[in-house]
């Protein structure tokens, strides 16, 4: 049997939240925790996404994190500038140590005797912990078509997730399927090289542009300085403040959005009355998200590219068919067909209190208070869990990094040894989360990937940014319960002894032992 070693946290996951939360607890004096990450390296959906054009569409002073300057040259920056700043992350904060890469973590098991996880990784190797942080991600399971026939495609075929570097793909007649946000980077990208690019594309998109440009000198100047970075970061979340008024189908935003694309549509297509009609949504604005790009629709109108407004339903040999039996001859494949953000911890098996299983709970219908903790799983915290999803991730998992640290040290004050939501309160939330989403745009006749087999929503945050950052900071401990472990003495989790305690009394106070 392999030797289980004590731990105290493990972090699982090394992307944006896992990150997040190591430098989170590291300075809230907690250094007892090590990170998982299946990958060779960081990064998350950083590190599997290394398609041409790979970028991402929130402004880097707001998508960067809040606690990490950096000399951004662009308003919006690359993969390999996020990954780059990603590492340059864990060198600032010493994390190095504290990682595992190539180590992929099947399933935690709760302990309710003596109150520890047990982890077993793929290879077999166990270890043991106080708490688990699932840092899985969002985006992080790509969602593969079941085309008849793909197996029999000769040419090369891959997701966008898991692009083949390999293929050298110039001249070649690809077929983008999808259009999506990875689609509108990839068509793009690929068209000038490229002999021929069919984009197919089952339904049309809101497309609106980007609005990326070169920072100037003096604007990178000013946000080399504390208060410039703050007051950059400041500027981009009101605009998405404001902009969460869009999923209101009555309000002034939804209209004034709506003219906004048809007109920057039009202004584009001016000379191609054939693509007017192709890029005409017929639901409402953000319905599904919105795609940010400046370059998709001036690459729709180049000689070589061409938009299929139908579905694929089979794959030959030779290339696609769609969904009116046409046979469409490509030399690659690009499935540019998403992720399965509705499909939390796909990779990991969580037993909590009673033996019970996470998924089994869960059912068709993942939720959790606030998207971090379930209840009867106890020191088990989500980063971007169910209905956490907002316009800037590093936004929602900063906050989620913060009530982490906070319930860790609050629990090492109280020497407890074991958190749990109530289910009430957890109940009370979400019947909360439902009713708002049921009257908000996401609900409109669109393909989006929203929602579960049961067709309700379990990915998306219905209020704005500011709600969400007041409830992680201000919920009180009443809302939870916490126990003390008879088989074992509370010292699992000690303080450095140069750490402070933070002021969480305000924030989280009333707790039942």
């Amino acid at each position: 049997m392999p030797k289980i070693s004590s731990q105290s946290i493990a972090i699982i996951g090394a992307g944006l939240g896992g990150i997040a939360a190591a430098v989170r607890l590291k300075r809230a004096g907690i250094t007892t925790f090590t990170i998982f990450e299946k990958s060779a390296g960081p990064g998350g959906t950083w590190w599997d996404n290394s398609y041409p054009g790979a970028e991402c569409d929130i402004e880097i002073a707001f998508y960067a994190y809040s606690f990490m300057p950096h000399d951004w040259p662009r308003t919006h920056a690359s993969q390999p500038e996020i990954q780059a700043y990603i590492q340059a992350v864990i060198n600032r904060f010493d994390l190095t140590p504290h990682l595992r890469f190539n180590t992929a973590i099947a399933s935690a098991v709760w302990d309710d005797q003596r109150h520890f996880y047990t982890l077993t990784a793929a290879d077999g190797a166990v270890t043991q912990f106080d708490a688990v942080v699932a840092a899985l991600g969002l985006l992080n399971v790509p969602r593969y078509p079941e085309w008849p026939g793909l197996d029999r495609f000769a040419g090369p075929k891959f997701h966008t997730a898991r692009w083949q570097h390999q293929h050298d793909l110039r001249g070649k007649h690809i077929a983008v399927v999808g259009n999506g946000s990875s689609a509108a980077q990839v068509v793009p990208a690929l068209a000038p090289v490229a002999g021929r690019v069919s984009m197919f594309a089952r339904e049309p998109a809101y497309v609106m542009h980007k609005n990326d440009r070169p920072l100037t000198d003096d604007e990178r100047r000013r946000r080399r300085t504390g208060f410039g970075r703050l007051l950059a970061r400041a500027r981009v979340f009101w605009r998405i403040e404001r902009a969460m008024s869009v999923r209101n189908p009555r309000s002034a935003m939804q209209r004034n959005m709506r003219e906004a694309f048809f007109s920057y549509r039009d202004r584009i297509f001016a000379d191609r009355p054939d693509l007017r009609a192709l890029v005409a949504p017929d639901y409402a604005f953000a319905c599904k998200r919105p795609i940010a790009s400046s370059d998709l629709l001036p690459a729709l109108t180049r000689d070589n590219v061409t938009v299929v407004p139908r579905s694929v339903e089979a794959v030959s040999e030779r290339g696609l068919i769609d969904s009116e039996g046409v046979e469409h001859p490509v030399d690659a494949i690009v499935m540019a067909t998403g992720f399965q953000p509705w499909n939390f911890l796909a990779t990991l098996k969580v037993i909590g209190r009673g033996g019970r299983e996470i998924h089994g709970v869960w059912g068709d219908q993942p939720e959790a208070f606030l998207g971090i903790q379930v209840a009867g799983f106890p020191n088990f915290f989500l980063m971007y869990g169910p209905n956490t999803n907002y316009m800037c991730v590093t936004f929602m998992l900063e906050r989620q990094a913060e009530y982490i640290a906070r319930a860790m040290r609050r629990l090492m004050r109280e020497r407890a040894t074991a958190i749990d939501v109530r289910r009430s309160v957890m109940d009370a939330y979400n019947d909360l989360v439902v009713n708002s989403l049921a009257k908000k745009t996401l609900e409109d006749n669109c393909h989006n990937y929203y929602h579960s087999a049961s067709g309700r929503n379990v990915v998306t945050w219905p209020w704005r940014g500011t709600f969400y950052a007041l409830a992680t900071r201000l919920c009180g401990f009443a809302l939870f319960t916490r126990h003390a472990s008879a088989e074992r003495r509370p010292q699992h989790l000690e303080l450095e002894r140069s750490s402070t305690l933070p002021g969480v009394a305000s924030a989280m106070t009333g707790a039942q032992t």
